[in-house]
């Protein structure tokens, strides 16, 4: 994975940010619908692992356990309408690829306003398939190093089936395959680790280099604007920025 240390630190700050601003009870709802629709109408995180990740997430986020079972109940019992996910592609200035994951249920005007966003940036809207091949599914884990160092998280994180584990600050970033994601997590908690974050994430193959700074923040604030979308769940790229 070029570029894929770099990567991971601008994700997770981004991440960081996206929660203070934009990460609201409605797109977490949404998300556990999804993965309960996803599941075939399962609706026990014990048996859902798609689910088990939204609802841990909800949970990070302080949404209400109300919240969270009626959401649940929403998908279960056949009440979530044409709720559904979609993923538009495309690219940025530079050729940086950009995938986006929303759920919705509305497609034609979720499509509309996504559209408007790439045209406003002069960004290109992609046939499906044209972006996607540059990513892959993979599970990331990040932990809190504690009073463990980066070599033993690594052994445990390697012997638990990890991929690829990464040092990224006082944080360790695990990578797994993506149906692993939930028993390495678990397994990583009995050591005593504090797991952070666990999430199904799209890594780039590769990255794009963006070496002049205002480029970079054209492209992050198109990032943005689309994160910003009611529906829109999740935003990626491939963009490294490598300006000093």
């Amino acid at each position: 994975m070029s570029g894929h240390s770099k990567w991971a630190q601008i994700k997770r700050q981004k991440g960081v940010n996206d929660q203070k601003r934009g990460a609201t009870f409605t797109k977490l709802a949404n998300a556990i619908t999804i993965a309960v629709k996803q599941g075939g109408g399962i609706g026990d995180p014990d048996q859902n692992f798609r689910l088990r990740l939204a609802v841990d997430a909800a949970r990070n986020s302080n949404m209400p356990k109300e919240n969270i079972e009626r959401a649940i109940q929403r998908a279960a019992g056949n009440k979530a309408g044409d709720l559904e996910e979609v993923v538009y592609e495309g690219f940025a200035s530079g050729g940086v690829c950009v995938m986006v994951e929303a759920a919705t249920d509305n497609s034609m005007r979720t499509t509309a306003e996504v559209k408007s966003i790439f045209n406003k940036a002069g960004a290109s809207f992609g046939q499906p398939g044209s972006v996607s091949y540059q990513f892959k599914h993979l599970g990331r884990i990040i932990v809190k190093k504690g009073v463990k160092t980066f070599d033993e998280i690594f052994a445990d994180a390697v012997e638990d089936g990890a991929e690829e584990i990464e040092e990224v600050g006082d944080e360790v970033f695990i990578y797994t395959p993506a149906t692993e994601l939930v028993g390495i997590k678990d397994g990583l908690s009995q050591q005593g680790l504090e797991v952070v974050e666990a999430d199904l994430i799209r890594v780039p193959i590769a990255t794009i280099p963006i070496a002049k700074k205002e480029e970079a923040q054209r492209i992050n604030n198109f990032l943005e604007s689309l994160e910003n979308l009611d529906e829109v769940q999740k935003v990626y790229s491939n963009m490294q920025e490598i300006y000093e």
